[in-house]
């Protein structure tokens, strides 16, 4: 979505950066060198800590040139590409790396894969630190194709093209012919590997994508993101809310409106909107401050959680707990999606990636019930003993182990059709609905759905005070 950002004036740290509209400029210039990094070494790679022309936002930026040898990384380019990131780690400042590179590079032999291991050493220890993104225009293979697995985030161009195996390996392994963009175009990993988060027609607006990335996080993990000013009352009502759950239990509707309705003008940043649709994962801003939105999204696959649903909202949670960003968690959802093929491919393991993100994250925390909350789905959707801060719920939640029509053929199915009908009339109206759960505590309040936007904001400020005392552990042995 279109974003706007304060003036100069009203954001601290901001400098002397002006917000009126800035004059068209060419890719090769849209970052301002500040201080270059080992400049006199010969290579494909460049590095140094610059701002980025749209914000002034200082970041160390390594970028691969792919007219020399095709980016192929020499030891000397991996080398420059982990002095970027050590330097990124020391600084305490973003790393932004644009990659277009044919992988090692075969002249040097050896050395070049050596050299592209301590990149990735260099690169892996900025993780959880700084915010670690990659821009890919062009090619991505072998190594540096890793290399975007390591990244927070990935921007795409339109030209880009990321794998480990080429196509001539494929075919001459499996006898299937592929081309390079059908093999790994953007297309490809906007939609079915989730590798690009955010996509762009070319470079410089890519650099903007990651402008407006960056303007939601802090430059490091020990300070808290940039809070704005914002003339959105607290109180605004959300009075089209109040009909967006439709009457009918299977119903669908879009939960970006409940997203646009809470945030500061309506804005929010989606990332990776097209791989596993059925889970919406956003950052926006919500009485000035960031906030991470995990939502189900009842218009694709009613909202279910299968395996890449429950890695990409592993991974949304645990990158905004890394760079202190609060996370809202908008429930409707019928359970995980059944199915031979999915438990053969781990949905035990995977699941649990969501299970886990939510149970390390230490941020503030709030969970919204809009509608539909069952089974192990709604455990794993931040539930109250999850450990999440606030639970609020709507009128419309419905919350229970499973739906009405599932329990009744379990409990009841040696009953005659008319009979299990009235059951299922009976159980809707004793257990779907939320006054059970906030009897037992696990939800803390019912609020009227025109009001959203001012619980959300009310229970923030009460946590904006959140500290927790973390574990000595060297780190927890999670699911992958």
């Amino acid at each position: 979505m279109v974003r706007s950002r304060p003036s100069a004036a009203a954001r601290p740290g901001a400098g002397s950066v002006s917000s009126s509209p800035r004059p068209p400029r060419p890719a090769e210039v849209s970052a301002q060198r500040w201080l270059p990094l080992r400049g006199g070494v010969p290579g494909s790679t460049t590095a140094g800590v610059e701002r980025l022309a749209l914000t002034g936002r200082r970041v160390v930026l390594v970028r691969t040139d792919p007219a020399h040898r095709l980016g192929a990384l020499s030891p000397e380019d991996s080398a420059t590409l982990a002095a970027g990131a050590r330097v990124a780690l020391d600084q305490r400042l973003p790393l932004v790396m644009i990659v277009s590179s044919a992988g090692a590079d075969i002249h040097e032999g050896i050395p070049a894969l050596h050299g592209w291991g301590e990149a990735a050493l260099a690169i892996a220890g900025c993780s959880g630190t700084v915010p670690v993104v990659a821009v890919v225009d062009g090619m991505a293979v072998s190594g540096p194709a890793l290399l975007l697995g390591m990244a927070d985030v990935v921007v795409m161009t339109t030209e880009a093209v990321a794998y480990v195996s080429g196509p001539a390996a494929v075919a001459q392994l499996t006898g299937m012919r592929l081309g390079a963009e059908d093999l790994g175009g953007a297309r490809v990993h906007r939609r079915s590997t989730g590798v690009a988060a955010l996509s762009a027609g070319d470079l410089d607006a890519a650099l903007d994508r990651v402008a407006d990335l960056l303007d939601y996080l802090p430059d490091h993990g020990d300070e808290l993101p940039e809070r704005w000013p914002t003339d959105q009352p607290a109180d605004r009502p959300a009075p089209a809310l109040r009909d967006l759950v439709p009457p009918v239990s299977t119903g669908s509707y879009d939960v970006r409106e409940v997203i646009a309705e809470v945030a500061d003008d309506g804005d929010y940043l989606e990332l990776r909107a097209e791989w596993a649709p059925q889970l919406v994962t956003a950052l926006t801003r919500i009485d000035g401050r960031p906030v991470g939105v995990v939502a189900n999204q009842p218009q694709s696959m009613a909202g279910t959680l299968d395996i890449a649903a429950s890695q990409k909202g592993a991974r949304f949670v645990a990158f905004c707990d890394a760079f202190n960003v609060s996370i809202l968690t908008l429930v409707d959802t019928p359970g995980f999606m059944p199915g031979k093929d999915l438990e053969w491919r781990g949905m035990i393991r995977h699941g649990a990636q969501l299970v886990h993100s939510y149970a390390q994250a230490s941020v503030p925390r709030v969970c919204l019930v809009l509608r539909k909350a069952f089974g192990g789905a709604y455990i794993v959707m931040d539930s109250k003993l999850m450990g999440n801060d606030l639970c609020l719920a709507w009128p419309s939640a419905q919350i229970a182990v499973m739906g009405a029509q599932g329990a009744v053929q379990i409990l009841h199915r040696r009953e005659p059709p008319e009979v299990q009908g009235r059951l299922i009339e009976e159980y809707e109206e004793t257990y779907l609905n939320p006054y059970v759960a906030a009897e037992r505590g696990f939800v803390d309040r019912v609020v009227d759905p025109s009001d959203t936007r001012f619980e959300v904001v009310s229970a923030l400020r009460m946590l904006d005070s959140k500290r927790e005392v973390l574990s000595p552990r060297k780190h927890g042995n999670g699911p992958l």
